[in-house]
């Protein structure tokens, strides 16, 4: 098993930006400009490596390659993205890998993109942002090139040996096991209840969160869960309630969202990840979104809306807010969700432009609940994708 923390600081030492990675501060997919130059690195690095693995890693700094973090991203329909604007798109894979410099929420973002199974250029089948339909792209050096779809094979440089070196030079220990165990348990969660299991005598999780009992059921709130094998985080939330359970080769996971309106909350399952182990060294993680979102009266909604806008140019125009509107600010996300998922089409583009004031707005939990709005929205449309 590949040490994905390892081989980002491999990647990180072997020299700048190649021809089968690249790094990014961070990555912006809620904008079509974001999408359009992330699908086009994936495009180009998958077209000039069509035999190895390539990678882009995120949360590092471009010039001296500190590593900075970025949020933790669990939309594993991410894939779904990349399938809805690539023809002959490859098979991507993005991963959460904590490192000791940096807070419980913040990671390094791994994105694996694997070899091609058909052996065919990847080609924009729609247009995004300024990117037209048909469009080729390869790596050429450190950047992201148009090409002619004839030769892209042609220009594609020999990586796979220096490729394997570097994935050969992160295999993972016992020693780096053991170390992530005592790290996970008595370091990063010593102030939680944590816990640890083996499956098939290979892989272990830990997980670590606050435990309740409600109704017979144990739930874990500001959870964390990793991959110790693999140095990979599988699950981070900071808000949302989550359920475990395990049988001696799956682990499962069902997250719950707190949605409501007018200070009547309730949970809503949002998905189940189950990971199951297998004894050949592998294993498979399959998501399965629960979600349904309420709905409500449409009388009730209207009003809703209306006074979340006014809310909103409130905030806009720097006008004091009263101890009610503060508490309302707070929920302001999840009521433009709520909004936008009972047909109020407009909100969701509200709330994204919302964004640079609830980031600003002294109480940073307020820029959490945003944050968690759009993960869920994000959620919602990468599974209506085909």
């Amino acid at each position: 098993m590949i040490n994905k923390r390892l081989l980002i600081k491999n990647l990180l030492a072997h020299n700048d930006e190649s021809s089968f990675y690249d790094k990014k501060r961070q990555l912006n997919l809620h904008t079509k400009e974001g999408k359009g130059k992330f699908v086009k690195h994936i495009c180009a690095l998958s077209n000039s490596n069509p035999s190895n693995n390539s990678y882009i890693v995120v949360g590092v700094e471009d010039h001296d390659n500190e590593i900075t973090g970025t949020d933790f991203y669990d939309d594993s329909r991410i894939q779904n993205l990349v399938n809805a604007y690539l023809e002959n798109p490859p098979t991507i894979q993005y991963e959460n890998v904590p490192f000791p410099s940096l807070s419980k929420d913040k990671v390094i973002g791994l994105v694996t993109i694997h070899p091609k199974q058909n052996h065919k250029p990847s080609y924009f089948k729609k247009a995004v942002y300024t990117i037209p339909a048909g469009a080729v792209f390869v790596r050429r050096g450190s950047n992201s090139m148009p090409a002619e779809i004839e030769n892209v094979f042609d220009e594609s440089p020999a990586n796979a040996d220096v490729v394997a070196q570097i994935e050969n030079g992160s295999r993972n220990s016992i020693e780096h096991t053991l170390e992530g165990v005592m790290d996970f348990i008595t370091n990063r969660h010593k102030d939680m209840t944590a816990k640890y299991k083996v499956f098939q005598e290979l892989f272990i999780v830990c997980w670590a969160g606050n435990k309740k009992v409600v109704k017979g059921k144990t739930y874990f709130s500001r959870v964390d869960i990793e991959l110790i094998n693999e140095q990979v985080k599988l699950f981070y939330s900071a808000l949302d309630e989550v359920s475990i359970d395990y049988t001696d080769d799956s682990f499962s996971i069902t997250e719950y969202v707190a949605l409501g309106l007018n200070d009547k909350t309730s949970y809503y399952p949002l998905e189940e990840v189950s990971i199951r182990f297998k004894e050949n060294g592998y294993y498979n993680i399959e998501s399965t979104l629960l979600f349904e979102p309420p709905q409500f009266n449409r009388n009730v909604m209207h009003h809703i809306y209306n006074s979340t806008l006014v809310l909103l140019d409130k905030l806009q125009k720097g006008v004091p807010l009263s101890e009610r509107e503060e508490k309302d600010i707070y929920n302001l996300p999840s009521t433009l969700m709520i909004c936008y998922l009972n047909d109020f089409t407009d909100a969701k583009r509200r709330l994204i432009d919302a964004k640079p004031l609830l980031k600003a707005y002294p109480d940073a939990s307020v820029y959490v609940s945003f944050k968690e709005a759009m993960r869920i929205l994000r959620k919602m449309k990468y599974d209506r994708i085909d």
